[in-house]
């Protein structure tokens, strides 16, 4: 589901954010990306999603070479992956509805079709009452929650998350936590990155640690150094 063969990224200026990085996450398998700041976490995710592209090395997502999709095919490569971001990156001006409404608009979706989806989707993650509320009316944990929901309308196979719960209380992290488990439960691929020790020893999944764009463990939560 997702390949990395001695991947590597260097930016401008001789910054090598990775360094032959080399992993692999079946289908429906849940892992934690963890490492300290700057050890090129966020750099991975985004060359899972193609917002980067690799230097050298070979990266193969839902049976993709990265390598040969075509500027114009991104959009399409990316309804495949659900993206979930620390800071929620929901429309203010928008209730929750209409932010997990979103992707399937883009998508061109039929009207008739987008609310059904869209509330199955805030069902799962317990916001199906709060579907006209603000995002400036929910809480944190909600917002989240929201965020969620977005990333998962589409129904992709895989789901990513950067810091995920880097804003919440350690009651609404497990909320959180388990919610990308319950995702995974049924079948989905999911790659978290965290800082969040206690949700990946609690968790017990697979573990890929980085250290200055090196990956120095990938195994079980007890290898994390």
């Amino acid at each position: 589901m997702i390949q990395f063969n001695n991947v590597s990224k260097r930016y401008p200026g001789g910054l090598d954010a990775l360094k032959n990085v080399s992993f692999e996450l079946a289908p429906a398998e849940m892992a934690f990306l963890t490492g300290h700041s700057g050890a090129g976490k966020s750099t991975l995710l985004k060359l899972i999603t193609l917002i980067e592209r690799p230097t050298r090395g070979q990266a193969i997502v839902n049976n993709q070479n990265l390598s040969r999709v075509t500027r114009r095919r991104i959009p399409y490569f990316r309804r495949d992956i659900g993206i979930v971001f620390q800071d929620y990156k929901l429309l203010h001006d928008r209730t929750a509805y209409d932010n997990v409404a979103l992707p399937l608009v883009v998508a061109g979706v039929r009207d008739k079709d987008i609310g059904r989806r869209v509330r199955a989707a805030l069902d799962k993650v317990g916001l199906l009452k709060k579907e006209r509320a603000y995002p400036i009316m929910l809480s944190g944990g909600e917002q989240q929650r929201v965020g969620i929901a977005r990333a998962v309308v589409n129904k992709p196979p895989i789901l990513l998350a950067d810091e995920p719960t880097g804003n919440l209380d350690q009651a609404l992290s497990d909320e959180i936590m388990d919610l990308f488990h319950d995702f995974n439960q049924v079948g989905v691929t999911v790659l978290i990155a965290t800082h969040d020790h206690r949700q990946v020893q609690r968790l017990g999944k697979h573990v890929l640690e980085l250290k200055h764009g090196e990956m120095i463990n990938d195994g079980s939560p007890r290898s994390i150094s």
